[in-house]
């Protein structure tokens, strides 16, 4: 029985194609027809959009000519001189290649009878001429120009001639010129130039693509071959010279064969692979317990066949206990059971994601997000469980979503005054001096609050990236404290609080950033004034020995209570207590203010006892004056 052979087509494509070459045959030829059918499509509307072009051109032409002639032959019916009319109607229809123009009484729709010719370009034969009449009527409006007809390339014009007088007279023009498609062999020649060019370009690039992709046209046909159930060696290599992709082919090929020659020997060695195996086992029972996730393999019964160390730690169990457990006796959350089953019994064969909370909210929860994905082995159903904790993944994002939330509104409010108060000084420019001045200095203040706000936000990212950087000098305290307060007196003053500063009589020297020692005193001062209630006192009490300087910000506000008072310096944090549930505020000022204490080498401490106030004082290094 004579071998199989391939099909005609396959045997056809061999003959014409050189291997590798069937990768890029498809993509040049569909290229090729492209770029022909492209060229053949502008060609056509270049001639389509020339041949429009000189027929407008001509018709243009044609009403100048009809317009000049009308012009003149009002002349001439005006004073009776129809001989140089007639000569001038002759020559302009001989230059200008008119198939027909004449000089006619009447209305041009009329019939020949009812029309007297007075000029035309090609007479018949014998035609006399009759004289003009005293006066005449006419069907034309002398003061339009009309295109009768455009029926192809033929144009009929009829231009009215007013003679004052006597009556209007009718220039008629028609010309049948024709405009062929390929009339213009430059036009053409230049198509055909650049379709040769497109042809070449693409001729070269199609070349130099094959020689860059016959490689892996080789390697495509290899891999058919492989899939045919080819398994020898030589008939899957390519050539190669084909390039790098080639040699690169052929040592996998090498090393595969290299691979299943070891696995054959170790299969007759028998034992010695046994304990080979068992060896590899235990390393790679090692290297699971060393993964800081959570490892789990469970089979179509939810039964757990194989837990690491971290998975017994996130399920709460012990490691001893956890293996050949049920699953739902250690995972309680119903999304992640239905996820695991779907892809232990085969329903599904993608990757699949939960995120569920254990413990309780007195002890702390902890958010852990269980993948699960299908494994198959020996063709029994298993899913592989991997067990992270996104715990502090979902407090940030929960803390960055609270401050965007909170910033906004900050944002938001200062901005909606500076608005107002502009658009009421734009809307009355004359309006009282006094009132001007007040809204001058509402804008200011609400645009210091704005550019303190984002400084804080940017010290915020500063201390977190480790980028802030102290600019030390010698700090002169006096003009601190009289600008703290002259900024809050009108904000105490508008909630009715007593605002008062005991200074000492002699100010210690102090080394360190003035901008920023201003923006913690500014924090705690501005809280003092913004927690505490109508007719309430702040105090700001200036203390210094030998070594330190201590600024004592008092108020007999609402107080903190004990539990939360360690907590008030962290970021985005801000107490529990209802009474300040509408009071503004971002949660970053006590951080931001002891942590740029802390950078002078100084410490920001919390007193407080609920409805009765807060004292929040501030020490910084000094030296005696």
């Amino acid at each position: 029985m004579p071998p199989d052979r391939p099909p005609i087509k396959a045997r056809l494509a061999s003959c014409l194609l050189s291997p590798g070459e069937s990768v890029v045959a498809a993509l040049g030829l569909g290229g090729a027809i492209l770029m022909m059918t492209a060229i053949a499509a502008s060609g056509w509307w270049t001639l389509h959009t020339n041949q429009e072009s000189r027929r407008d051109a001509r018709q243009l032409e044609l009403r100048t000519v009809a317009e000049l002639l009308a012009e003149n032959a009002r002349s001439a019916l005006g004073s009776g001189e129809l001989s140089n009319l007639r000569t001038l109607i002759t020559a302009v229809a001989a230059r200008h290649e008119i198939e027909h123009l004449s000089l006619a009484l009447g209305d041009p729709a009329a019939s020949q009878p009812d029309r007297l010719v007075i000029a035309d370009a090609n007479p018949k034969p014998g035609t006399r001429y009759a004289p003009l009449p005293d006066a005449w009527p006419s069907g034309l409006d002398p003061e339009q120009l009309t295109v009768l007809t455009r029926a192809g390339d033929t144009v009929q014009l009829d231009a009215p001639v007013p003679v004052p007088g006597k009556g209007v007279a009718a220039l008629s023009l028609r010309d049948s010129r024709a405009f062929p498609l390929l009339g213009q062999w430059e036009v053409v020649a230049g198509i055909g130039a650049i379709g040769v060019a497109g042809m070449a370009a693409l001729l070269a690039g199609y070349r130099a693509a094959r020689s860059r992709f016959r490689a892996l046209g080789a390697i495509r046909d290899a891999l058919a071959a492989l899939a045919a159930g080819e398994k020898e060696h030589a008939a899957l290599s390519v050539c190669p010279d084909f390039g790098k992709e080639a040699r690169e082919w052929n040592r996998l090929l090498e090393e595969v064969s290299t691979l299943r020659s070891r696995l054959a020997i170790d299969r007759a060695a028998g034992g010695s692979s046994a304990g080979t195996n068992r060896r590899q086992g235990g390393d790679l029972n090692s290297l699971c317990d060393g993964l800081w996730q959570g490892l789990v393999l469970v089979d179509d019964q939810l039964q757990i066949r194989y837990a690491n160390g971290a998975a017994a730690v996130f399920l709460r169990a012990k490691r001893d206990d956890v293996q050949g457990k049920h699953l739902p006796s250690l995972v309680t959350d119903p999304a992640t059971l239905e996820a695991v089953r779907a892809v232990a019994t085969g329903q599904t064969r993608s990757r699949t994601v939960v995120e569920s909370e254990v413990g309780d909210p007195e002890n702390g929860r902890t958010v852990l997000r269980f993948s699960v994905r299908p494994v198959r082995k020996d063709d029994s159903a298993t899913a592989i469980l991997v067990i992270e904790d996104v715990t502090q993944q979902r407090l940030a994002d929960e803390a960055r979503q609270a401050f965007v939330a909170t910033a906004t509104h900050e944002l938001r409010t200062p901005l909606t005054n500076v608005r107002l108060y502009v658009d009421t000084l734009l809307e009355d420019p004359q309006q009282d001096p006094r009132a001007r001045a007040d809204a001058m200095n509402v804008i200011s203040t609400e645009v210091r609050r704005l550019e303190r706000m984002v400084g804080d936000m940017l010290s915020v990212a500063q201390i977190e990236a480790g980028q802030i950087k102290l600019h030390r000098g010698e700090i002169s305290l006096q003009p601190i404290f009289d600008e703290l307060g002259h900024d809050f007196a009108k904000q105490a003053a508008d909630k009715d609080i007593t605002l008062k500063f005991d200074l000492p009589p002699k100010w210690p020297q102090v080394d360190g950033d003035r901008d920023k020692v201003v923006m913690a005193l500014h924090n705690l001062v501005g809280n003092a004034v913004k927690y505490t209630p109508a007719g309430g006192q702040v105090l700001v009490r200036v203390s210094a020995d030998a070594q330190t300087l201590t600024i004592d910000v008092a108020d007999n506000g609402i107080g903190i209570k004990p539990d939360e008072q360690p907590m008030v310096f962290e970021k985005f944090y801000r107490a529990k207590d209802r009474r300040i549930a509408g009071v503004a505020g971002t949660g970053l000022g006590l951080s931001i203010a002891r942590e740029v204490v802390r950078l002078h080498g100084g410490d920001i401490t919390v007193q407080s006892e609920i409805d009765k106030g807060s004292t929040f004082t501030m020490t910084l290094p000094a030296k005696a004056a």
